[in-house]
């Protein structure tokens, strides 16, 4: 009877670490999948440049860079807000959607009043993205000889 008792038990044990891996790799293949069904809905941005360096520039003469942005998601693309670290630079930008597979831009104009080097940013986000964007606009404003 002891030998039947034992042999049940070790059945049972068997038993239950079978359903147990089997419960443990359908996790791991729920997740998985769960994780590529993510990676299938990331917007893909693609900004054509993130930084415009104008190198020497005149004082007194504002100069503008333009930045686009392509639109590689299956989601409408909107920019939420675009703001620049100063009043010397004023961003523009798409105002209306911009349908996937569609190009969009921010511009910025610099007012290049004050010589010396210059490194100022615009700051970008968008409904696709929780992260923030900034755009980068460096160069040298040169006072005019005298």
């Amino acid at each position: 009877m002891k030998y039947f008792v034992v042999v049940l038990l070790i059945l049972g044990g068997l038993g239950t670490l079978a359903a147990q891996s089997t419960t443990a790799e359908a996790k791991i293949k729920k997740n998985e999948a769960s994780a590529k069904s993510k990676a299938k809905k990331a917007p893909a941005l693609i900004w054509d440049k993130i930084e415009h360096d104008f190198g020497a520039i005149p004082q007194g003469k504002p100069v503008t860079a333009v930045f686009k942005i392509k639109n590689k998601s299956k989601t409408p693309l909107i920019f939420t807000s675009v703001s620049a670290s100063c009043g010397c630079t004023t961003p523009t930008y798409t105002k209306e959607p911009i349908a996937p597979g569609k190009t969009g831009e921010i511009t910025a104009t610099y007012n290049a009043l004050a010589p010396g080097e210059f490194n100022k940013q615009v700051v970008v986000n968008t409904n696709l993205s929780e992260e923030q964007v900034l755009l980068r606009l460096k160069g040298k404003v040169e006072q005019p000889a005298n």
